[in-house]
């Protein structure tokens, strides 16, 4: 069994453009903020209640340059990634982040495919590479599951 896992899933919508940054060796990592939202009716009072949570998004190279040419805010997409923990000091005082580094993106609706919603195509999905070949291997649903939903 692994010792640990590290895994992240989320879909929502960004809530900015992508900001990139790029350095001297030819790298970059763009970077947005993604709004994950969860809605109850309350029970005692018969409201309707939204909670909202914030995710601060980062891609890098490839992927960063995919998000930066097709997502704009608004879009929803599906990331897939891991945690990391930031911290710096800032003014003498400690600052902390938490951030999704994504290594799997798909695009599920852009303001791109709206503009062309009379010829609708198929969602965009894009991939940061890896180094293992059991990270980069594709695992599709199976047809017929027993799954009841």
């Amino acid at each position: 069994m692994a010792s640990t896992i590290n895994k992240v899933i989320l879909i929502g919508n960004l809530g900015d453009d992508v900001k990139m940054h790029y350095f001297d060796d030819q790298n970059c990592i763009g970077r947005f903020p993604i709004a994950t939202s969860e809605s109850y009716t309350n029970k005692q009072t018969g409201e309707k209640v939204t909670n909202t949570d914030w995710h601060n998004i980062v891609a890098r190279n490839g992927l960063a340059k995919i998000c930066e040419k097709y997502l704009s805010k608004g879009d929803k997409v599906y990331v897939e990634g891991k945690l990391k923990n930031r911290q710096w000091e800032q003014d003498g005082v400690k600052r902390y982040s938490t951030e999704v580094h994504v290594l799997e993106m798909t695009m599920l609706n852009t303001k791109k495919n709206a503009d062309n919603s009379t010829n609708p195509q198929p969602a965009n999905t894009a991939k940061q590479p890896t180094n293992t070949a059991s990270e980069q291997k594709s695992i599709a649903p199976e047809e017929n599951d027993d799954l009841p939903f």
